[in-house]
Parts: C-alpha cells; sequence; structure tokens
C-alpha cells in the first residue's frame, strides 16, 4: 500500500488564499456620500461662482447712478482714501445734494421704483447721502436701502491722493493702454487701483445682487465714476481700456442697457487689440 505523507506534497501545493476580510456595509456607505456630497458642492461652487461678463443675461433691471458732488470734489481735490468715507468732507456740497435730487426725481420719472425698489449704495458719505434722497422723493421705505462697505469705494488713485482733479487724466491715459496698470502707490493707505482690479470689485457686486434678487429693481450709487463705467463696460462687454468713453457726471443716471453699447473702434496698432472683451490688457 502506497503511503503519502502531508510532507511529500506541501512543496508542489499553493500557498492557502489569505483569509477574506471583512466588509464593513457602513465604511462603504460613508465613502458613497463623500463622494457623491463632493460631486454637489463641486457643482454648487461653480453655480456660486463670479457672474460673467459680460451675462448672457441679467435676473434683476438695474439703474447706475453716481452720487452729486462731494465737499472735496467742491474744492476741486482728489479724495479716494477709504478713512476718510464717512467724514463730512466727503459728503454732499450744497451743489451735490441739488445734483442728488435732480437724480431722484429722474429716476421717480423712468418708473424705477413703482414696484419698490432696493437701493445699494456705498457707505461713503455722499453716496449714503444721495441714496436717502432717492429713498424720500421715490416713497422707498429706509430698510430698502442697502450698505455696501467694500466693492463701492471709490477707486483708490495711490499717489494722486490730494491733488487736483484735472490731474486725474493722467491716470484715463494709463487706462487707455493697459486696464491692468496702477497709479503710483502712496504710503498714507490709500489704495492704487487698476481697472482690473476695480473690475473684479464691482463684479462681485454684481454676482451678489444676481443671487440674493430675482426680477427685482436695484440702484446702485457709487461715490465716483469709475466704478460705473467699469461695471457698465463689462456688462456690455466694451474693452476696459474704453471705460472712460461712459463716464458718468455727479448726480447722473443710466440704466443698464445693452443696446447702449457705443460702436466699438478698434485701435490701429496690434498691440491694443482686443480679442475678448471687456478683458483686454
Amino acid at each position: 500500500m502506497l503511503t503519502i505523507t502531508t510532507a511529500s506534497i506541501s512543496p508542489s501545493l499553493p500557498p492557502p488564499p489569505p483569509p477574506l476580510q471583512t466588509i464593513n456595509r457602513r465604511h462603504l456607505l460613508l465613502t458613497a456620500l463623500s463622494l457623491s456630497s463632493f460631486a454637489v458642492s463641486d457643482s454648487v461652487a461653480t453655480a456660486r461662482g463670479l457672474l460673467r461678463m459680460p451675462p448672457p443675461r441679467l435676473s434683476n433691471r438695474y439703474f447706475l447712478v453716481r452720487a452729486g458732488e462731494s465737499e472735496y470734489e467742491s474744492f476741486g481735490i482728489i479724495n479716494t482714501n477709504p478713512v476718510a468715507k464717512t467724514s463730512v468732507d466727503s459728503g454732499l456740497s450744497e451743489k451735490g445734494k441739488k445734483q442728488s435730487w435732480r437724480a431722484a426725481l429722474e429716476l421717480k420719472a423712468m418708473g424705477a421704483c413703482e414696484r419698490n425698489c432696493w437701493i445699494w449704495p456705498s457707505i461713503t458719505q455722499r453716496s449714503y447721502q444721495a441714496a436717502e434722497i432717492i429713498a424720500t422723493v421715490n416713497g422707498v421705505s429706509r430698510s430698502y436701502i442697502v450698505p455696501e462697505y467694500s466693492f463701492l469705494d471709490a477707486r483708490g488713485l495711490g499717489a494722486y491722493e490730494g491733488k487736483e482733479l484735472e490731474a486725474i487724466s493722467e491716470v484715463y491715459e494709463s487706462d487707455s493702454i493697459s486696464s491692468t496698470i496702477k497709479p503710483p502707490p502712496i504710503d498714507d493707505g490709500t489704495p492704487n487701483e487698476s481697472v482690473a482690479d476695480v473690475f473684479v470689485r464691482v463684479t462681485q457686486l454684481m454676482s451678489i445682487l444676481e443671487t440674493q434678487y430675482s426680477e427685482d429693481t436695484v440702484i446702485i450709487v457709487s461715490p465716483d465714476s469709475d466704478n460705473l463705467t467699469i461695471l457698465q463696460a463689462g456688462l456690455v462687454g466694451l474693452d476696459l481700456r474704453r471705460h472712460r468713453d461712459l463716464s458718468f457726471d455727479p448726480g447722473e443716471v443710466r440704466y443698464v442697457d445693452s443696446r447702449s453699447i457705443p460702436t466699438y473702434k478698434q485701435p490701429a496698432s496690434a498691440v491694443y487689440k482686443c480679442l475678448n472683451p471687456p478683458n483686454c490688457n
């Protein structure tokens, strides 16, 4: 009788398989949920991103208003340091109050607040004062005035702070060359913002408004012209270097209408060619 021992066959047999791991159903469920939530949060983040400029459509109707002349402007002085934005000298001058009343009456004639409206002024003194005048004339409750604390600050002009208003023409010459050129800096806390810097701010503002409201009327009140010209250029798809073409006078009111875009004239030099307005450098 042939006897086969375990020792004689062990070298030729494959090793035993490893023991099966217990499947943890709870772990699998949590993993699946985490992956699902990641996908959802990613899509939500995309949906809540910055408004694309120019936007394909707007959920609300908008009126842009430049506050009336400030005391500083009546003195012919550039003042853009945010430290002074709530000071008395940043408030409306006597002429600026009249300009703001005219703006309020113009908004009323345009029917801006017939079905109520939201008024978003910069917290800068003259803007908020203008907003109060607009609310009074149009019968809007003060609870519909929403002060904006940073996105609507006057454009910081750096080393031009304290100079005569005429000096701002030098800034606009640089703007026409590139939207990324900043005014020279200064060490008193005044920002030195390029057109592109302001464009980011006003795009953030519009993103908030388009998310927060739907089929409403919003009146944006800015202390200066540049916030509004850069915003309007972005909304209508105009080369940002040409924002000055849309200049607002103190107390001016403008309804946002994509049909109001000026005819685009491509600069003769290829150096300044803009292929993707409003983002042109």
